[in-house]
């Protein structure tokens, strides 16, 4: 990262001589947590590398909480102290920004909710449409269970509480569902989206409902299915677990029949679409086109948001080299390692 800062600096040396120093050419980028994957493998070095497209003088400010709340705190106030005038968030806790984002306005600082939208006077919001997303998972889970789906019990392994996209993709989740299975019969919320909590409370599951007390398991994203199905192999159960985010693992179970689907959501066009809007915001120019849709927060307290949310879709073995290997997200080679060339083969990957 310091060798980056430093090329950045470089570039924009002569632009920012005698003015504010970085003040105006610097964005902040916050990201919560490093156990998902997706964090610092996608969505830090797309944002970052189209910053730096759209605006060669501008520097990347990044910090990424570990899960702490109290970090994120620190990390934001330090940015509005050093007069960072536009920081892209996704915050580890949405209810704990309101102060923050608040002060920060009365600075005149912008602030972009990347991904989770953060309560606050909040310039810009960019995601997906994350009750939808928990019904593709509901659909792809019933789709899974097949015929027997209505006469199948399932177990709900949710996302962390803090996280405001959790109770949206659970609500999308239980919307399907509800109606298309027996019955939910075990739920949790899992905090700080812990796969080893998740595979403690898979064996609370099967502990409490026995092996055959359940036929599915709902997993909200693909680092909890792990541990879920680690759990669930132990005990020598085996059920469709859905999960989400296209992790490399979650894709490599899928292939190997471990895990049914996953979600598939487009990281680069949420990551450079955010980028985008700093850019402008640090500018002052217009974002309208870039953010059409009006949100409000998951409070109901700030109304009329700039938002754009993408869409996504389930991937099943079916449509990995369709989606995901289509898309560059991953190459055949690091999704088909020694342990997965005879089920790519299988599945048609080369």
């Amino acid at each position: 990262m310091a060798a980056s800062l430093a090329a950045c600096g470089k570039a924009g040396d002569g632009d920012s001589a005698g003015g504010g120093g970085g003040d105006n050419k610097t964005i902040g980028l916050l990201l919560p947590e490093n156990k998902t994957t997706r964090y610092e493998t996608f969505d830090r070095p797309i944002i970052e590398a189209k910053i730096k497209a759209l605006c060669g003088d501008c520097k990347v400010q990044y910090n990424n909480a570990a899960q702490d709340t109290e970090t994120q705190k620190k990390q934001f106030d330090a940015l509005v102290t050093q007069g960072v005038k536009v920081i892209i968030l996704d915050s580890v806790d949405y209810k704990a920004t309101k102060s923050w984002v608040q002060q920060a306005d009365k600075q005149g600082v912008k602030v972009v909710a990347y991904d989770r939208l953060a309560e606050g006077p909040i310039s810009a919001y960019v995601s997906y449409d994350n009750e939808k997303i928990g019904r593709l998972q509901g659909e792809g889970l019933v789709k899974a269970l097949g015929a027997k789906a209505k006469e199948s019990n399932v177990v709900m392994i949710n996302g962390s509480p803090t996280d405001p996209n959790a109770p949206l993709f659970k609500k999308g989740a239980h919307s399907v569902l509800d109606t298309g299975v027996k019955k939910v019969v075990y739920e949790q919320d899992i905090p700080d989206w812990s796969p080893d909590e998740a595979n403690k409370k898979m064996g609370a599951a099967i502990d409490s409902l026995g092996k055959g007390g359940f036929q599915g398991v709902y997993s909200a994203n693909d680092g909890m299915a792990g541990g879920i199905i680690t759990a669930l192999k132990k005990q020598g159960v085996k059920v469709p677990v859905g999960g989400q985010d296209a992790e490399l693992a979650g894709l490599q179970r899928i292939l190997s029949g471990d895990q049914a689907f996953t979600i598939y959501k487009q990281i680069k066009p949420e990551a450079e679409t955010t980028a985008e809007i700093a850019v402008r915001l640090l500018k002052g120019e217009k974002i309208d086109d870039l953010a059409p849709t009006k949100v409000d927060s998951l409070t109901g307290e700030f109304k009329g948001i700039p938002a754009k949310l993408y869409d996504a879709q389930v991937v099943t073995k079916e449509n990995i080299a369709s989606t995901i290997i289509a898309d560059k997200v991953y190459k055949a080679a690091d999704i088909c390692t020694a342990e997965y060339k005879a089920a790519c083969a299988a599945a048609g990957i080369k």
